[in-house]
């Protein structure tokens, strides 16, 4: 077994139903710190990579249905 193939968590088998909601809690907390943190980069990030946009369709004539 190589270093590299150890899990990166291990996660307690054996956690009561309140333990579980509270790690969830917690990593709901984490992400939201992460998130908030980086922000500005993770935005300029999905920003360069988003697929190019679908044509705007709303101003053509509805008439027809969509089948």
């Amino acid at each position: 077994m190589q270093p590299n193939d150890l899990p990166i968590v291990c996660l307690p088998v054996d956690l009561s139903d309140e333990g579980a909601a509270k790690l969830l809690e917690f990593l709901y907390a984490l992400t939201e710190a992460i998130e908030t943190h980086y922000a500005g980069q993770l935005l300029r990030y999905a920003h360069r990579y988003e697929p190019a946009s679908a044509p705007d369709t709303s101003q053509t004539n509805n008439l027809d249905p969509p089948f």
